[in-house]
Formats: structure tokens, C-alpha cells, sequence
């Protein structure tokens, strides 16, 4: 290869590694260049109470009646009660399973402290990765954590737990 054709080729790779990522996992975006006509969504049908007094009080900056909750609404069509998501204690029927569940102790900010580290790992782990092209980073981040199904479920029936069937590994 010629020596202009190098300093071309190295001059490249510089400026490309120089670049900014945004230290999103998974790349998922529309690169057509148009509106998502999937993010547009509308809000509820405006409905005439019996009386302006029963309105509640304005509350800037909080949710209005017709904006969408597509958590509650999914909650109401499984079957379940959507007041129960505004409850930041935990319900008393499910005391006795909190109660089990953390009978080995557990930590109030543990999502904060995960975010914390997670973000670390994925610091650690792209601190001399370049690339000339964005590619999806979940897979090549978490490689050293994904388990293997077969060997826990080997494991598992090896202890003379009762587990399900599973199809055949893969060769």
C-alpha cells in the first residue's frame, strides 16, 4: 500500500474514533428521516362533568384527565385494580411476601445503586473500544453475564429439582 493511501486510511480512523457516543445499549432509532407515526398518541375524549365543582384543582406540571396511562389501562384490562399503582407503600396482602422475599436483608436505593454500577461497567468496558460504524453494544457489554439455561437447568435436575422439559441445545 502506498504511504498516501495510509495517511488517508490512519487520518480516517482518527477522526472516526474521535467521535462522541451517546452510551445508549441498544440502538434503536428511525434513520428515515421522517415522524415516528407510532410515538404520535391521542389523548383521551374530553367529557362534560356533571358540575364544574366536582373539577378538581388545577395542578401545573402534573397529569391531565385526558392524557394517556397505558400502564393503568393495561392494568384495568388484565384484570387488576389501577388505583393500586398510585400506592407507594407496599399493599398489606403483600407484607407477608416482602417480608419473605427480604428475609436475607435488603438495600431502599438498590435500583440507584444498580444504575450506578451498571453505568460503571459499561465505562469500564468501552474505554478503548472505538469503531468506525454504531453498532448495538448490549450483547458485547454484558457477554461475561449471560448464563447458560442448559447448565442451570443441568444443575437444577441434578439437585432433584422437578424442572420443565426444554428442547434440545443447539450444536
Amino acid at each position: 500500500m502506498k504511504l498516501p493511501h495510509l495517511v488517508l486510511m490512519f487520518g480516517m480512523t482518527g477522526l472516526v474514533a474521535c467521535t462522541t457516543s451517546d452510551r445508549t445499549l441498544h440502538q434503536m432509532r428511525n434513520n428515515r428521516g421522517t415522524p415516528e407515526e407510532f410515538a404520535i398518541v391521542p389523548n383521551k375524549p374530553l367529557q362534560m362533568p356533571q358540575s364544574f365543582a366536582e373539577l378538581p384543582t388545577p395542578t401545573p406540571g402534573s397529569a391531565n384527565r385526558t392524557d394517556q396511562t397505558p400502564v393503568a389501562d393495561a392494568v384495568a384490562a388484565l384484570g387488576g385494580n389501577p388505583a393500586q399503582l398510585a400506592v407507594g407503600e407496599v399493599p398489606g396482602r403483600d407484607a407477608a411476601l416482602v417480608n419473605r422475599a427480604s428475609r436475607f436483608g435488603r438495600e431502599g436505593n438498590i435500583r440507584t445503586q444498580l444504575a450506578v454500577e451498571d453505568a460503571q461497567l459499561r465505562r469500564d468496558s468501552s474505554a478503548f473500544n472505538w469503531k468506525l460504524f454504531k453498532d448495538d453494544e448490549y450483547n458485547k457489554v454484558y457477554r461475561d453475564q449471560i448464563l447458560n439455561p442448559y447448565a442451570a437447568l443441568n444443575a437444577y435436575r441434578g439437585a432433584g429439582a422437578r424442572t420443565p422439559s426444554a428442547p434440545p441445545a443447539a450444536e
